[in-house]
């Protein structure tokens, strides 16, 4: 089981780090001025050529909302391409995983210069964050 720097666990390691190479290949190749949809293209075309299993602008729950990749039935994916990834974007992925009942996300917010993907557990109650 991998931990943290504060010793706590880390979920789904390995997966997680395949996602964020992945996110840091396309940002390489892209840059950070192209559109969210260009980004998810070429990110869905090297999931399919690492065999990694997803799902792509995936429905959660009954609000009508449509997450942007859920990958292996483990990890939520939600893409940006904003100039600041503020309050909203994280609330937003967290609706999502309270949602799905998933419990790990990754916010990737390709406008930055440096990709700085953050990871985001789910909450017990959104109500209260």
């Amino acid at each position: 089981m991998a931990t943290n720097k504060t010793g706590n666990k880390v979920l789904y390691p390995e997966l997680s780090y395949r996602i964020v190479g992945l996110c840091f290949a396309v940002h390489n190749e892209l840059g950070r001025f192209a559109r969210e949809k260009q980004y998810s293209d070429l990110l869905e075309k090297k999931f399919r050529a690492e065999g990694i299993a997803y799902k792509r602008e995936m429905r959660v729950g009954d609000s009508g909302n449509i997450a942007d990749y859920v990958i292996g039935n483990l990890i939520l994916l939600e893409l940006k391409t904003t100039r600041v990834v503020g309050r909203a974007h994280f609330r937003q992925i967290q609706n999502y995983l309270q949602q799905s009942r998933i419990q790990l996300g990754l916010l990737v917010n390709f406008s930055d210069s440096y990709l700085r993907p953050k990871r985001v557990l789910r909450t017990e109650d959104l109500r209260h964050s």
